[in-house]
């Protein structure tokens, strides 16, 4: 029986933070043994909103180090550069030739990006296509996202469908989404949801001092001291219940309604838990930062296996599309 290809990637557009965590890897690492596991840094993707070409190579490696301290093993998934390989380009052109513009126009993820200040380039307008390749090239079965993907991956599913019918015949593989509940409730400082367009964020790997600043940072109400709090419209509880038992949270939410329970003390356990969920991949960052040339090692070995399966799945689309020449 062969494995489900599992699909998902990553933007390496700065530094990863909880939502990213809680919402993207967290998943990815579980996966990863489940499955045909494909992990791509998606730096085509950041080029939408990053013009920095040093800052783009830095953000990259960093993000494979990331993956790696959190417990992600490159042996038992493929974890590449999307930039890597080529045939997702060449995918994403031919699917643009069947996507109407209405279809684009209609896109949730453009709009909100557009009103968070981002350029309205065509690279952002179009994104959804190149999305659509990034999971069409390897014969996806399954892509776990977040709730505000869920558009993304219907387009990808009607692109391939589109493909299908107009060459007649079962090209692409329509996948099925995964949809991850918890990335639609990782509040960022402000109490908006955790992205790094609203720089809200609490990175993955902040200590000591600078993550009791930033923790600190969090929008709290003016409820004194001394009196019931109600953990369900805090944005700290939200955070503690993503990362404490269920014993833990239910002792939490007891002294918030029981008064004398401060939003100090509540920073002050949320940073205990943070600090016990990320100890061991603290250390072992640390350590991977001692192996020059690694990233790149493991890089350049993801990219050869994920070239070799996109590959495996555009040779029949260029025959069926004409652009491959037949000798007479």
């Amino acid at each position: 029986m062969n494995k489900k290809v599992i699909l998902s990637g990553i933007q390496p557009s700065g530094t990863l933070h909880l939502g990213n965590y809680f919402g993207a890897m967290k998943q990815h690492i579980t996966l990863q043994r489940e499955g045909e596991a494909y992990y791509f840094l998606a730096n085509y993707h950041a080029l939408t909103s990053l013009q920095d070409g040093e800052l783009l190579r830095k953000n990259t490696h960093d993000v494979v180090l990331d993956y790696l301290a959190l417990g992600l093993d490159p042996d038992s998934c493929t974890l590449f550069a999307q930039s890597d390989v080529p045939q997702t380009t060449e995918l994403a052109w031919i699917l643009g030739c069947l996507t109407p513009v209405s279809l684009m126009e209609k896109g949730v993820s453009y709009k909100d990006k557009i009103s968070q200040g981002l350029s309205p380039n065509i690279g952002l307008f179009t994104y959804p296509i190149l999305q659509a390749a990034d999971i069409l090239i390897y014969h996806s079965d399954l892509v776990p996202v977040g709730e505000d993907q869920k558009q993304n991956i219907e387009i990808a599913r009607d692109l391939a469908n589109k493909f299908n019918y107009a060459y007649k015949g079962e090209f692409l593989n329509v996948p099925e989404e995964r949809i991850v509940e918890s990335v639609s409730i990782v509040p960022g400082l402000d109490g908006r949801k955790m992205s790094k367009s609203y720089q809200n964020t609490i990175p993955i790997f902040e200590e000591g001092n600078a993550l009791k600043t930033r923790i600190g940072l969090i929008q709290t109400d003016s409820t004194p001291l001394e009196e019931p709090k109600n953990p369900d419209t805090c944005n700290v509880f939200a955070l503690i219940k993503l990362f404490g038992t269920q014993e833990e949270v239910n002792e939490i939410s007891d002294l918030y309604r029981s008064g004398g329970f401060g939003y100090g003390h509540a920073k002050h356990r949320l940073k205990e838990l943070m600090d016990r969920e990320f100890s061991e991949p603290r250390e072992k960052r640390k350590e991977l930062l001692d192996r020059p040339g690694l990233v790149e090692e493991i890089l350049q070995e993801g990219g050869r296996k994920a070239r070799e399966k996109a590959e495996s799945v555009m040779g029949p689309i260029r025959e069926v599309t004409g652009l491959s020449r037949r000798s007479e």
